[in-house]
């Protein structure tokens, strides 16, 4: 049987310091700390986004998990996919308006690898889909939306929790905090399978959780 308050006592570890995702992670009320993963982020030769993404999900939390023993860690990745073109980070506006030009009127197919190491060793790992169909975008849209939100750090270029939503046609998937870069839905059924239950460990008392973030 599963010691739920022996698992709770013990630390919990988002391998990132995207701020996108320490967001998501607060909203299971669980304290966790912050850890960025030194991690090779190429793409192997011939691998396809779906492995890629889930290896990487994998190292980022075995690379933590090795530097902090006996801790929960959580490794998550992301990629984007036009058709057979994988899309990054934009980090410039043309960038960016070239790859919203690009979506237009098209459906955009994000994958997020997800993966739980429990204190034990023992891990979780998934590959969560998520797609979102654009609407036809006029040049001076893409150009008013980048720059009002300066999407540079997000793949795909929009921030859906934002104005992003303003570019939509239609959202689809199983879990919509996939698209952010966490999957909640997910993440919580692998926590409940490994002994920390969201719903059944103490509530913090204080709102400070998520704030050891590297520099």
């Amino acid at each position: 049987m599963i010691d739920q308050k022996h698992h709770a006592s013990q630390r919990l570890i988002l391998a990132s310091r995207s701020p996108y995702r320490r967001e998501l992670l607060q909203r299971l009320g669980l304290p966790f700390e912050c850890q960025a993963a030194e991690v090779d982020e190429s793409r192997h030769p011939d691998e396809g986004a779906e492995a890629m993404v889930q290896r990487l999900a994998e190292a980022k939390a075995a690379a933590i998990a090795q530097q902090e023993p006996g801790c929960f860690v959580i490794g998550s990745d992301q990629v984007a996919i036009n058709g057979s073109t994988i899309l990054g980070k934009p980090g410039k506006v043309e960038h960016a308006h070239r790859q919203l030009a690009d979506a237009s009127g098209k459906t955009v197919t994000f994958l997020t690898g997800l993966c739980l190491i429990a204190p034990d060793g023992s891990r979780q790992c998934d590959l969560i889909p998520y797609r979102v169909r654009f609407r036809t975008l006029a040049g001076h849209e893409i150009r008013e939306y980048i720059r009002r939100e300066n999407p540079l750090d997000c793949a795909g270029s929009f921030k859906s929790e934002g104005l992003g939503v303003t570019l939509f046609d239609a959202m689809e998937g199983s879990d919509p905090t996939a698209l952010i870069g966490l999957p909640l839905i997910r993440l919580c059924a692998m926590l409940r399978e490994a002994g920390l239950d969201p719903l059944g460990a103490p509530h913090p008392t204080h709102s400070g959780h998520g704030d050891n973030l590297d520099p």
